[in-house]
């Protein structure tokens, strides 16, 4: 196995991601959130755009999963989108490269998945992790050059699970037909499902804003309150 893959298997990575505009926006704040995450007993990180991603890797010791949102090309594929913006979050640091894996339609300028897993794969020393919304795109993933699938973008594509808790399904049923390691991500937001997600067959789990978003975790409690009766 991988080192980096034997390093972050079991265990939890910690997402963070700021909002533009927030007041935690930006490199240094980044930096600090993750280094409270290996401080907790985070296993990895997964952060946006080569700035934070330095940040990070100069303050904390584990592997970080980089992404590069590009927000112009609309609010479809997205995340790391091109071969371009693949590089960009290699050349920062990260070891593991995430890409929107989906089959959406993909505007001008967005590469097809095995574009940008083969084009990584040839220029760079990284691992290049799928980031899926159903079985068949974990499978086609798989099949185009992904080292890990990732649930990430369940519930984020018209066409897959629309649901409001984690989609263990997916992470059970991709985990049972892949050989690769498949990582749980999207609305965890408690340890009960944390552990779940590994019970049903998760090699490690993402968990964003239930950890590294104050502001919208103050609005879930705001939003009870003002629901009392």
């Amino acid at each position: 196995m991988d080192p980096i893959l034997r390093q972050i298997e079991g265990g939890l990575i910690v997402s963070c991601q700021a909002t533009p505009g927030t007041p935690l926006d930006g490199p240094n704040y980044m930096a600090a959130m993750a280094e409270s995450a290996q401080l907790g007993g985070a296993v990895g990180i997964r952060a946006n755009g080569k700035d934070d991603i330095r940040a990070i890797k100069q303050r904390v010791s584990l592997p970080v999963i980089g992404i590069l949102k590009r927000r112009d090309l609309g609010p479809h594929v997205w995340i790391t989108p091109d071969l371009e913006s693949a590089e960009v979050v290699a050349r920062a640091g990260a070891e593991i490269v995430a890409t929107d894996a989906t089959k959406r339609p993909r505007p001008s300028g967005v590469g097809a998945f095995r574009e940008i897993a083969a084009g990584l794969k040839s220029l760079h020393s990284v691992l290049v992790m799928a980031d899926v919304s159903t079985v068949e795109e974990g499978l086609s993933a798989a099949e185009e050059g992904a080292d890990i699938v990732a649930t990430t973008l369940s519930g984020y594509t018209p066409y897959s699970a629309q649901q409001v808790r984690p989609d263990f399904d997916l992470v059970r049923t991709l985990a049972l037909r892949l050989t690769i390691p498949v990582i749980a991500e999207g609305r965890y937001t408690t340890p009960t499902q944390v552990r779940q997600a590994l019970d049903v067959g998760a090699f490690a789990v993402v968990v964003g804003q239930a950890i590294t978003n104050p502001l919208t975790t103050t609005k879930r409690f705001v939003a009870a309150l003002g629901a009392k009766t």
